[in-house]
């Protein structure tokens, strides 16, 4: 089983490599896997590569379920 979590992309550093956010946290990734990616779209990452885009519903409802599970475990994702 493998965890993806949704990052938003900020900044397009070339063709393949991007920054992202996740909450207040910054990292770069690999976009190799989709056709294409521009700033402001939501993307699974796992293991450093986007490996899926999100429709904007679908970025909003999995926004929601992170906040509870953010939420459970004492932490707040903007922190």
């Amino acid at each position: 089983m493998c965890l993806a979590v949704p990052h938003q992309i900020k900044t397009l550093l070339d063709e393949h490599r991007a920054i992202a956010m996740a909450g207040s946290v910054q990292v770069e990734i690999r976009t190799d896997l989709l056709e294409s990616v521009v700033i402001g779209d939501t993307v699974l990452v796992h293991a450093g590569f986007a490996i899926e885009k999100l429709e904007p519903n679908e970025s909003a409802e999995l926004q929601i379920l992170w906040d509870e599970i953010y939420r459970y475990a004492g932490q707040d994702l903007e922190a």
